[in-house]
């Protein structure tokens, strides 16, 4: 074993049962130290490689803790390069490890729909699980799902941009009337018409919800031009980036200790809150893995950003009879 580690292994306990004890019990367990050496080890400078790593353990609990503790190492050697600390994954993942540091897991959601009057015909599926964009406002996901609190359930609709990730649109309601469902709806089209974007033609996918088959639901997407698309009956898959939404936020928010109120969710306005601040982060600083780990807000500028002219050099001039 090395001696580092030995001398880590009795610093952690030598206030408690000293030294000479400590390299006592250990001789008779095979691992050999004499107190002289770990005395030796410890006015020795620090090796170079031990103080780097004393840095960049601050440096990951750091974009851990910033990051609501969701991510794993991954996410956190591509957040330390992007904010210019160059380091090797492994050597993340081996940190990590010995500080106790991982990402959340996820976890199934269920399915939230009831019936809420008036409904139009089921649209056709326009996405037959091809959930691709090659720009924003090409292709939207919508879907519910729920939170308990003290007070009772809670329902949260998203609206999804499957080009960018974005949440554009968002509400939270202890009603799983079609409001809940309108309202997100509405938030990410104003948003869009805010900064001027186009959503002519924009498809807008869901599951056979009837908050999203409801008329008033089919008539602001008339109104915006839009088309619905619905999956087929039952099957998740049909709308799986949508629940895969709801499953990022049941782990990395509502259950994420760092998020909830010590004593659990209260009620609606706890969650209100939560989740406003969740779709910040989730917009703005949440690094996506399927959009190349950057956040949905900076993929999108980037697109829209001026492309920068390209200037050619203009071929010479062949005239008849021969070449300049």
């Amino acid at each position: 074993m090395p001696t580092a580690v030995l001398v880590d292994y009795i610093d952690e306990y030598r206030d408690r049962f000293g030294v000479e004890p400590i390299c006592a019990v250990l001789k008779n367990a095979g691992v050999q130290i004499a107190p002289s050496t770990y005395y030796a080890a410890k006015k020795r400078p620090p090796s170079a490689r031990r103080v780097r790593d004393a840095e960049l353990v601050e440096d990951i609990r750091t974009a851990h803790k910033v990051n609501l503790g969701v991510y794993g190492a991954r996410k956190i050697h591509a957040e330390l390069n992007r904010e210019g600390v160059t380091v090797a994954r492994c050597t993340v993942e081996r940190l990590m490890r010995a500080e106790g540091l991982r990402g959340i897991a996820r976890e199934k959601t269920r399915k939230t729909t009831i019936g809420d009057g008036a409904e139009t015909e089921r649209p056709e599926d326009k996405v037959k699980r091809q959930f691709v964009a090659t720009a924003p406002n090409q292709l939207w996901v919508a879907d519910l799902t729920y939170v308990r609190t003290h007070a009772g359930w809670t329902y949260v609709a998203f609206v999804l941009d499957v080009f960018s990730r974005m949440i554009v649109g968002w509400q939270v309601s202890t009603s799983l009337r079609t409001d809940l469902a309108l309202d997100a709806l509405d938030m990410g089209l104003w948003s869009r018409r805010r900064t001027g974007q186009d959503v002519t033609g924009l498809i807008h996918h869901s599951d056979r919800g009837v908050q999203y088959r409801a008329i008033r639901y089919a008539e602001r997407l008339a109104e915006a031009e839009a088309v619905a698309s619905v999956g087929s009956k039952g099957d998740s898959y049909d709308n799986a980036m949508a629940e895969a939404l709801n499953s990022l936020f049941k782990a990395e928010c509502i259950r994420n200790p760092v998020m909830r109120p010590k004593g659990g969710w209260k009620n609606v306005g706890d969650v209100e809150i939560a989740v406003a601040e969740y779709v910040d982060w989730f917009n703005h600083r949440r690094l996506h893995g399927e959009i190349g780990l950057v956040p949905p807000a900076e993929l999108e500028a980037n697109h829209w950003a001026p492309q920068p002219t390209k200037h050619y050099r203009e071929n010479p001039v062949l005239t008849e009879g021969g070449s300049n």
